[in-house]
């Protein structure tokens, strides 16, 4: 664990610039600070995966407060998403936990598997449109009870992706949750999806903590530069376009996640 004399500025400077784009646009966090770790700065897969879980559960917990307090989160959705998502984590840390424990290969699962989250991720960026304009139809026609079926299994892979690569709950849940609640306002699924992430990044960032994959140091100077950063991007009147960020983010996300897998 490195002391806060030994970090690297550049840390703080990067949670920085990671929190004024989260704030600007809403998307991006997790995404790109844990491929920043891993291939700019060097740090363990299984090291960047934890201490980013850990940083998105405290950044998201005061998002969730915003949210909640403009009754933006609808719970009914967070819970069945955190039905699905709680179990799976739990069981993917168990998973973690036998590689890291037998030592070979465990830095390059994680590897493989955030490279994978990744370019998931970009494809759900790029396709988002298509995707919800095919889904309408058949969305409209499922039962109240088969939604809440797919809202758990959702759950259930979001909890496996996030777990091991720390990214993903993003662009594919809010994808997934756009298509099934079309009658749910923007900011609700938004708000939903944010209150999701804190029990789900949280409990998958103590599981990384116990195994010894999490760096307070590192996490407390994120949180240094991300805390302002966020606060600042959220103040800003100049926004990003949609249309502009969503294939930028996606074709840089396809570009790191083809550099972890191959």
């Amino acid at each position: 664990m490195h002391f806060l004399t030994d970090i690297d500025p550049l840390y703080t400077l990067s949670g920085f610039v990671v929190g004024l784009l989260v704030g600007q646009t809403g998307v991006g966090g997790g995404s790109l600070m844990t491929p920043l770790l891993v291939l700019v700065f060097g740090v363990h897969p299984a090291t960047a995966v934890g201490t980013d879980l850990l940083y998105a559960a405290a950044t998201k917990s005061v998002g969730t407060l915003a949210h909640g307090l403009h009754g933006t989160v609808n719970w009914r959705v967070t819970g069945l998403l955190a039905a699905g998502s709680v179990p799976s984590t739990i069981l993917t840390l168990v998973v973690i936990n036998h590689f890291e424990t037998l030592g070979a290969g465990s830095a390059r699962m994680l590897s493989f598997g955030l490279g994978v989250a990744l370019v998931v991720t970009a494809l759900a960026l790029l396709a988002r449109r298509r995707i919800l304009a095919l889904a309408a139809r058949r969305a409209t026609e499922m039962s109240p009870a088969r939604v809440a079926v797919v809202t758990v299994v959702t759950g259930a892979v979001l909890g496996v992706l996030v777990t091991v690569s720390s990214v993903g709950a993003g662009a594919i849940g809010m994808t997934v949750l756009v298509i099934l609640y079309r009658h749910l306002p923007l900011p609700q699924i938004v708000g939903s999806d944010i209150a999701h992430a804190v029990p789900l990044t949280l409990i998958a960032g103590l599981g990384h903590w116990m195994v010894g994959s999490v760096d307070w140091g590192l996490l407390i100077a994120l949180l240094s530069g991300s805390i302002p950063g966020i606060v600042l991007g959220t103040m800003m009147s100049v926004r990003l376009p949609e249309r502009v960020l969503r294939p930028v983010l996606a074709v840089t996300l396809l570009m790191v996640g083809g550099r972890l897998l191959f």
